[in-house]
């Protein structure tokens, strides 16, 4: 059933004025939440949807937020505090108002008798099934700090790795934007002094001046429109891509692109491989541990492969067999994957495979960089030098004209 956040206000029963907010699926639930605190209840409202807001105005909470804050957790629970005074020294010093919101309904949850994983378990926004999960293993276990450990050691990684991918694309499209911004500039502001300049001589320009003096004019007349169309294809695209079938073409063409490709499927295969070596090794089922992994795959040709995965395990095969059907996945990982299942230590060659693919991902990462940074200059030199030299070209035949 689907969570509200209530904004509630009472009074304590020293006769202290007291308010905030919970998350529950009926205002009833709240009630008996603050009933539970003995707090005498005065209003209890629906909040509005300033919360998603907040998160769309820089209260999201990163990745690198989580592992902070997963490894302070782990530490404070391996020193032997009380999990209620852990989560209220955290939401103390957090700066993100969302996120310190977040811990202290939790803190309040563990409070008044939920296990720590149903507390997390009602922000699903901000804590992923995996981790859920892997809380409740840990709890159930009695190692809660040892899984908030594997937690943040997970999460740091990820967050490794997706700087690692982000950053390789930094570059390329900086420069881009530069190439386009200085090519806009040049046709709106410089080329029409030039175009004066040549109709006033007159004569017969040569094509290449002619071309580029048409796209200035173009530009200037028709920039709304150009500027319309451009906007127009990004919400077709984004539109194609939200449906089940454009998201599966899509993504099936970003793992075929030269080099990108082979970037995109190594970081697939470690987030993959990562995530479902800390879920084993937290001891989540397998069934289970593979649903979760499906969720963050993070493109849908890894996540179907996950997927018929699972299916093909429920019914008595091996991991490794549909992994090698899917075709998918690399041999080397299928097999590695199969000798863990036969020796009984999947995580741990799981989590074997992961190391190994993040140092592919920053070898593919550093051939990426090394392949566009030249075709990026190429590209530039092309559009803003093309244009210069199409500009001079008629001066050339203008002092050849006066020359002669």
């Amino acid at each position: 059933m689907a969570t509200t956040t209530w904004i509630w206000k009472g009074r304590s029963p020293k006769g202290e004025i007291l308010s905030g907010e919970y998350e529950a699926s009926a205002k009833q639930e709240v009630s008996e939440y603050l009933r539970k605190r003995r707090i005498i209840i005065t209003t209890i409202r629906k909040k509005q949807r300033a919360l998603t807001l907040s998160f769309l105005r820089g209260g999201r909470i990163r990745v690198r937020d989580m592992s902070v804050f997963t490894r302070q957790f782990a530490t404070m629970v391996n020193a032997g505090l009380p999990l209620v005074q852990c989560l209220d020294i955290l939401s103390r010093q957090m700066e993100k108002p969302v996120f310190k919101q977040v811990v202290q309904q939790v803190m309040m949850d563990v409070e008044s008798g939920s296990t720590l994983a149903e507390g997390l378990g009602k922000h699903p926004r901000v804590f992923s099934d995996l981790y859920t999960n892997m809380v409740s293993a840990g709890e159930t276990g009695g190692i809660l700090d040892t899984i908030l450990t594997r937690l943040a050691a997970y999460l740091e990684k990820a967050d490794a790795l997706q700087r690692k991918v982000k950053g390789a694309m930094t570059y390329p499209s900086i420069v881009l934007f530069v190439a386009v911004g200085a090519t806009v500039f040049m046709l709106l502001f410089v080329i029409p002094v030039f175009a004066k300049m040549f109709s006033d001589f007159g004569g017969e320009l040569p094509a290449p001046t002619r071309i580029v003096m048409n796209l200035s004019q173009f530009l200037q007349s028709y920039w709304w429109m150009l500027l319309a169309g451009i906007v127009g294809l990004v919400f077709l695209f984004k539109r194609y891509r939200a449906s089940a079938s454009g998201r599966l073409q899509t993504d099936k063409l970003s793992l075929r692109v030269p080099i990108i490709g082979d970037v995109l499927r190594k970081s697939s295969v470690a987030r993959f491989t990562r995530t479902l070596g800390t879920l084993v090794g937290a001891g989540v089922p397998i069934l289970q541990g593979l649903e979760i992994t499906a969720k963050t795959a993070g493109n849908v040709v890894i996540q179907n492969a996950i997927v018929q995965t699972q299916k093909s395990i429920s019914q008595g095969d091996t991991i490794a067999e549909p992994l090698r059907q899917s075709e998918v996945f690399p041999p080397m990982v299928v097999q590695m994957i199969g000798i863990g299942e036969q020796t009984g230590a999947l995580d741990e060659m799981l989590n074997k495979i992961a190391d190994f693919y993040d140092d592919e991902v920053d070898a593919a990462v550093d051939a990426l960089t090394a392949a566009i940074e030249p075709i990026m200059i190429v590209v530039m030199g092309v559009m803003v030098g093309g244009m210069l030299i199409a500009m001079y070209l008629p001066m050339f035949k203008m002092a050849n004209v006066i020359g002669g």
